[in-house]
C-alpha cells in the first residue's frame, strides 16, 4: 500500500519531504508519493508574516488534507507548526535536529560586527530583527521574505548588504559555502532545525512507519521549547526565541522575550531533568513574564 506525504511546494519543503520519503522507502521497502499542497503562507508573499497572523500559515491546508484522509502524514519545519495542533492530529516524530542557529550571509564577507554603519540587513523574523538591533542599532533592518533562493538573489542584486537565515535551510539548499558567520549568540526560533512529522491520532500503521525517524534528544528539546512558547501564547507578532539542549540527562533552556525595538530584552536560563522538559519550559516562561514579559506582550497585542 502506498504512503502519501503532504508537503508545501517550495524547494526547501520538497527537500524535507523527500528526506522522509527516501528514509521510508529504504527502511521499509514501501512506495511513497509526495502530494504537493499550496498554503496561505505561500500565496501571500509581499506582507510580513507578523501582519497576517504568522503561525499556522504554512500548515493549515496540509492539516486539512491529513484530517480528510487525502494524505497519510505531513512533513513540516517544526518552527512553522503552531502550539495548538488540531483535534485528531498529533506530532508523531521529530527528526534529528540540524544545526539550529541563524547565519549571516553578507555580500562582501563582513561579519555582523564589521558591517559599515547604515548597512541594510534583510530578515522577515521579528526575533532576528531585535537581536540585530540589540547588537547594532546603527544598521538598517529591512523586511525580507521569500524562499532561500529568492533571498540569496536579492542579496546578490544589491538590495541588501547582508541577510540572516536559518543554518538548516541554507545547508539543505546547498548554500553552506556562502555563510559568512554562524550567529551562535543569537537565540534560535522554537524548533528551528528539526522537521515535524504530523499524523492522524490512532493511526498505528503510520505511527510504526515513522517511529525510527524520531530523535529522542530533539524530541525532548522540542517539548521544552514548545511548552515555553505555549505558556507565553506567543505568535509571530512577538519577538521570542528559545533554545533547549539535552546534556547528560538534563535539559538546559535559554530564552528571551523582547519589545519590538529591543529596548526591553528579557532573557534567562532554566534547567531540569529530561523527564520534566515541559516543566522547565513553563518555569522559564513564568519567570520571564514576571520580569517584564507580561507588560511587553500586553503592549504588543494592544497595538
Amino acid at each position: 500500500m502506498k504512503v502519501r506525504i503532504g508537503t508545501r511546494k517550495s524547494k526547501l519543503a520538497l527537500w524535507q519531504a523527500n528526506y522522509v520519503k527516501e528514509f521510508l522507502e529504504k527502511h521499509w521497502g514501501i512506495e511513497v508519493e509526495l502530494v504537493k499542497i499550496t498554503t496561505t503562507g505561500d500565496k501571500i508573499r509581499d506582507v510580513p508574516l507578523a501582519k497576517i497572523g504568522g503561525k499556522g500559515l504554512f500548515v493549515k491546508e496540509i492539516e486539512k488534507a491529513l484530517l480528510e484522509g487525502e494524505i497519510d502524514l505531513a512533513v513540516h519545519s517544526l518552527k512553522d507548526v503552531p502550539m495548538e495542533i488540531p483535534k485528531g492530529l498529533t506530532l508523531g516524530a521529530i527528526t534529528k535536529r540540524e544545526n539550529p542557529y541563524d547565519v549571516l550571509i553578507s555580500r562582501d564577507g563582513k561579519k555582523l560586527s564589521e558591517l559599515p554603519e547604515g548597512s541594510k540587513v534583510g530578515t522577515s523574523s521579528l526575533r532576528r530583527q531585535v537581536q540585530i538591533k540589540k547588537r547594532r542599532r546603527d544598521l538598517k533592518v529591512e523586511v525580507l521574505r521569500g524562499n532561500v533562493d529568492t533571498r540569496m538573489r536579492k542579496l546578490r542584486e544589491g538590495l541588501y548588504d547582508a541577510i540572516i537565515l536559518a543554518y538548516a535551510g541554507v545547508k539543505r539548499m546547498g548554500f553552506e559555502k556562502e555563510i559568512t558567520e554562524v550567529l551562535y549568540d543569537f537565540i534560535p526560533a522554537v524548533g528551528q532545525g528539526s522537521l515535524a512529522i504530523e499524523i492522524r491520532e490512532g493511526d498505528k500503521r503510520i505511527e510504526e512507519l515513522i517511529k525510527p525517524l524520531n530523535h529522542r534528544e530533539s524530541y525532548i528539546s522540542a517539548l521544552c521549547e514548545r511548552a515555553f512558547l505555549r505558556e507565553l501564547e506567543g505568535g509571530c507578532q512577538v519577538p521570542i526565541g528559545a533554545f533547549a539542549k539535552v546534556e547528560s540527562g538534563e535539559v538546559n533552556l535559554r530564552a528571551f522575550i523582547s519589545d519590538l525595538e529591543a529596548k526591553r530584552f528579557i532573557e534567562g536560563e532554566e534547567r531540569g531533568s529530561v523527564e520534566e522538559a515541559k516543566e522547565v519550559g513553563k518555569r522559564l516562561a513564568h519567570r520571564l513574564l514576571k520580569e517584564g514579559g507580561e507588560e511587553i506582550l500586553r503592549e504588543i497585542y494592544s497595538r
